[in-house]
């Protein structure tokens, strides 16, 4: 029973940051409000790690996770852009700030259905904590501050719109990789970025992490993009083969 109930409390744990961002994000404290979405991103994924290792992962918690996800990485980002700026704007910051949330739900849901075991080797995508974390990391590092008011404006929109539509995309995204001597011989890549990555954050005091955001959005796209276009190729070199098949009577 207790092994059970270990990776529900990092999962509430997530929930409740995600309603202390609210709170902070209502009292105009942008930085904490960020942070605390942060802190949900990473309760969400010591929830999972947690699972594996108690081999407790459940529907029960898969559900669980999804309703606590919509509030930390879809209500949580979506009040904070709206309170930081997008409320200037009216009707027009209200249904701007909302995307962010209704499509998250919209993601979770589809995630959820589209589900089978409990196992997750690609998003089918962007996944809503990074597309929160995106948001807060812009917030603390870039928004009024290495960008002018009117630049991060102009981000702060087109992150509200462009983010949404990735979280419902076809668009593969990378999962994180489970550690071990095994897979990292196989494809050492993905170990190699989140190295990298880390190194990165650290050298930069945490304004690396939006431009790691942007490499792992950008990834994704230029990835399905080179597959479809690889298909497409693929396709092409097969119907001209069975033309000229056809043609030669071979």
């Amino acid at each position: 029973m207790t092994r059970k109930f270990i990776p529900s409390l990092f999962t509430v744990l997530n929930a409740f940051c995600g309603f202390l961002s609210i709170i902070h994000s209502s009292n105009g404290d942008f930085t904490n409000a960020a942070l605390f979405v942060i802190y949900a991103s990473l309760f969400d994924a010591v929830d999972g790690i947690a699972a594996r290792l108690t081999n407790s992962a459940s529907k029960f918690g898969v559900e669980l996770d999804s309703l606590s996800d919509v509030i930390s990485f879809g209500a949580a980002p979506s009040f904070l852009i709206y309170n930081i700026y997008l409320k200037e704007l009216g009707d027009i910051g209200i249904v701007l700030s909302s995307l962010i949330m209704i499509f998250s739900a919209l993601r979770l849901a589809r995630f959820n259905v589209q589900l089978v075991g409990l196992n997750k080797e690609k998003f089918s995508g962007l996944p809503a904590p990074m597309s929160a974390f995106t948001i807060c990391t812009f917030v603390l590092f870039y928004f009024d501050k290495i960008l002018s008011k009117d630049q991060s404006i102009t981000v702060l929109i087109a992150l509200s719109v462009l983010l949404p539509v990735l979280m419902v995309s076809r668009i593969k995204y990378d999962t994180l990789p489970k550690p071990s001597l095994s897979s990292i011989r196989k494809n050492f890549v993905p170990y190699f970025v989140i190295v990298l990555a880390a190194i990165l954050i650290i050298f930069t005091g945490g304004e690396g992490s939006f431009s790691f955001c942007l490499f792992y959005i950008f990834s994704g796209i230029f990835k399905t993009l080179k597959n479809k276009m690889f298909k497409g190729k693929r396709h092409h070199g097969t119907d001209e083969i069975i033309n000229e098949t056809i043609e030669t009577g071979k």
